[in-house]
């Protein structure tokens, strides 16, 4: 090896050595061809970009293919959703809502509907009447692509708020797709939250009243650019009492809107309205023609029960369906109220709810969604859950109350059976009902049956709710309220030819309750008074007609203090046609009357007379002679200084008021204050009640003048006699302490016994010199 050479050291170029091999780095030749590539695809982009038509253009050349195929529409050729000319949108929030094939309503109204034509539209109940116009009303406003920024554009009027959050919920699944703002409008939720938002919503669903609310507070509330109108149960709507309302509402909305009316029966007033919200209409009757007002699929059938037997029918009929989903009506929210706790009580083997109108709006919301989710249950209602509203797999509809006309009827079995499902209704009528109601039922085209019911397979449940009544008051006094209520029910019902309360058996009715007793029913007991002789109870209002006047009217002025008297609203109750005409609110009212008459109250003895008699202290008659005074008002004032002559000198006298007024306390009020305390014992009550010895005496709320003694006049102030200053000063200053004392006892005498006041010295914190001193120092100021 040689010296100063590196072993295994690479020859160096050009001295003989091998020339390395020129291989290429893969990962630099990648990056490479990487930003060519890039390049390339981003000018090929660009290049595409440039020759693309905007998104917005696209979208606007795809509504108008849409709106060139409405002409096109055919009702009869349509099977699915996407025979309509409809938005890919609307499409997709069909088919994830499971949504694929139209009903008959629904493929006759779309195409009417999608063309901007007004309609009336009328179908059985269940056959999906929301659903056609759902999708009409989205189209609409994706057609104008319609913001946030333009504010309302569809309005969806319900007549229940049940109905309103159930198309709400619909519009949520249907209309997710779409991008625009949804508000639901109703009583029961926050006024304040709903103005703030209220001005950004594109579709509304609302409550009449809620939404003629929103229209004359709400300042930031516009709906000069509405461009679709829908009325949904159109003749519940009428039927409530919102005809005003909504007339008012119809008379603020732009003329060039778009007006759909959907109603299962066509009635005078739905006819009335239609004439003046809607614009040359498309009439649509589906089932006009039809055989039967009701689905093919459910089966009617009716029971004819006596009244004490129909708590017994509904346990026994509850107990032998357990697995099934079952609706039962009431007629009023009280019997809801009642028969919902007892039943509870009784635990039947299945679930059970309860919807009616007394419950506060979130509370109505859980109730229907539990219902909904639930397989097997059972929900009491009022009518509130008659109209419009889809609980999905219901069973069976129990009419426990007979239903007001021959179309509730047909609301009611409507939860049943819907989208072409089977379901079952059964009705119970009480005899005086049977024929009646069945006359209605046939006239509207209602395909009912009469089943028999054996009396011996009824379980009684009258001995558990006596039992129940016993043992809580509370749910006695529900169960008077619950009675009272069904019994105003049937008397306010309009069609006497069905509903006569005068044949119920009350008695028999009350005991099936669990009441010992039937409450009594003051309108009920008017009414049969003027049923036996009308002329009785004009002859109360005017005043009895006699000799003895004066006996007459002590005898009236009595029975008014028992409540048993004629009054101003007795007499406004007595034509039973305005009584018909009462709303809601006044049967409220109405209802908290009749609650208090069944609290218990003391018994109107001689004694209780006599004392309300001196606590009015009511002049009946007073005969006079012509010109005489009867009565001096107000009542002059006695004075005990005689009146100066007249002084013209301005302002008053302070010294001689100070004495007028320190007289006028001596001689009459004092005197007079002690008149009305003695007679305030006098009148006190003459029974003694029986106390034991370990118990404390019983304060009385009496003012005691003396220390117990007798009154003794000879220690009044003689009013003749003069007295000086000092002894005018002790003497006020004394009488000013007695108040006080006086004023303490009435205060504190409810509270603890009254004690005898001690003589005690009074400690001033100074030296009996010092004390005199003060004395003659103050003595000597007043002089």
């Amino acid at each position: 090896m040689e010296k100063g050479k590196r072993p295994n050291a690479p020859p160096k170029k050009g001295m003989g050595g091998k020339k390395p091999t020129d291989t290429t780095d893969p990962v630099k030749n990648f990056e490479r061809w990487k930003k060519k590539y890039d390049k390339t695809k981003t000018r090929v982009k660009q290049e595409k970009r440039q020759k693309r038509k905007p998104e917005w253009l696209v979208e606007k050349e795809s509504i108008q293919r849409l709106v060139n195929k409405y002409n096109e529409i055919n009702a009869q050729d349509a099977v699915k959703f996407s025979d309509f000319p409809i938005s890919k949108n609307t499409l997709r929030g069909l088919m994830e809502a499971q949504y694929r094939q139209p009903t008959e309503i629904q493929r006759q109204t779309i195409g009417f509907a999608l063309q901007g034509k007004d309609v009336l539209g009328a179908a059985k109940t269940g056959s999906g009447k929301t659903l056609a116009f759902l999708i009409p009303v989205l189209e609409c406003l994706y057609r104008q692509q319609w913001t946030a920024m333009d504010g309302l554009g569809a309005l969806i009027i319900s007549p229940t708020r049940e109905l309103a959050y159930q198309t709400f919920e619909m519009l949520r699944k249907v209309g997710k797709n779409h991008e625009f703002s949804a508000g639901l409008i109703i009583g029961g939720k926050d006024l304040k939250n709903e103005s703030e938002k209220i001005h950004r919503t594109n579709i509304i669903i609302c409550t009449p009243g809620r939404l003629l609310h929103h229209m004359d507070g709400t300042a930031a509330f516009h709906i000069s650019d509405l461009q679709m109108l829908v009325l949904d149960e159109a003749d519940r709507i009428l039927d409530m009492g919102f005809a005003d309302t909504i007339n008012a509402i119809v008379e603020n909305l732009p003329k060039t809107r778009q007006t759909l009316l959907f109603s299962a029966t066509q009635t005078k007033s739905v006819k009335d309205l239609a004439r003046l919200s809607l614009k040359d209409p498309e009439y649509v009757w589906v089932h006009e023609k039809a055989k039967f007002s009701t689905p093919a699929t459910l089966e009617q059938n009716y029971v004819v029960c006596e009244l004490h037997q129909k708590v017994n029918l509904l346990f026994s009929f509850i107990r032998s369906h357990l697995q099934k989903k079952v609706i039962v009506f009431f007629a009023s929210c009280k019997e809801v109220q009642y028969l919902f706790r007892v039943f509870c009580r009784l635990r039947p083997g299945v679930p059970i709810l309860a919807l009616h109108g007394k419950q506060q709006q979130m509370k109505r919301v859980e109730v229907y969604n539990d219902f909904i989710k639930r397989k097997n249950a059972v929900l009491f209602a009022t009518d509130i859950a008659a109209r419009g509203l889809d609980f999905p797999a219901v069973n069976w509809v129990l009419q426990f109350d007979c239903p007001e006309d021959a179309n509730t009827y047909i609301h009611r079995v409507g939860r049943t059976a819907r989208y072409k499902e089977g379901g079952e209704a059964l009705l119970v009528l009480l005899p005086s009902e049977e024929q009646g109601m069945l006359s209605q039922l046939q006239e509207k085209k209602v395909p009912i049956d009469r089943i028999q019911v054996n009396p011996d397979k009824l379980t009684s449940v009258q001995q558990k709710l006596e039992a129940f009544l016993a043992q809580e008051t509370e749910q006695k006094e529900r169960a008077q309220r619950c009675f009272v209520s069904y019994l105003r029910s049937v008397y306010l019902m309009k069609n006497k030819d069905v509903f006569d309360v005068f044949r119920l058996r009350l008695q028999e009715y009350a005991a099936s309750l669990g009441l010992a007793v039937a409450p009594r029913v003051r309108f009920l007991s008017k009414a049969q008074k003027q049923r036996v002789d009308p002329r009785k109870i004009s002859e109360q209002v005017v005043g009895p007609q006699s000799d003895e006047e004066e006996e007459a009217e002590l005898n009236r002025f009595k029975a008014q203090l028992r409540g048993e008297g004629p009054s101003v609203n007795a007499q406004s109750s007595q034509s039973s046609e305005e009584e018909e005409e009462e709303e809601e609110a006044e049967e409220d009212d109405e209802e908290e009357e009749d609650e208090e008459e069944l609290q218990p109250g003391p018994k109107c003895t001689i004694l209780v007379l006599e004392m309300r008699w001196h606590r009015f202290s009511v002049a009946l008659t007073l005969h006079v002679h012509p010109g005489q005074v009867v009565q001096q008002w107000p009542p002059l004032q006695r004075t005990a200084v005689p009146q100066p002559e007249e002084d013209h000198t301005p302002g008053i006298n302070v010294e001689e008021a100070r004495e007028r007024l320190r007289r006028e306390d001596q001689e009459f009020d004092k005197l007079e204050y002690r008149r009305k305390v003695k007679e305030k014992h006098r009148v006190r009550p003459r029974h003694n009640f029986t106390k034991s010895p370990g118990e404390a005496e019983e304060v009385e709320p009496y003012i005691e003048v003396d220390s117990g003694e007798e009154f003794d006049p000879s220690t009044l102030p003689d009013p003749d006699k003069l007295h000086n200053d000092s002894e005018e000063d002790n003497q006020s200053s004394d009488s000013s302490s007695c108040s006080d004392e006086e004023e303490e006892e009435a205060v504190g005498s409810r509270k603890r016994p009254r004690r005898q006041a001690a003589s005690l010295p009074l400690d001033t914190g100074l030296s009996l010199a010092e004390d005199e001193e003060l004395v003659m120092h103050l003595l000597g100021n007043r002089s």
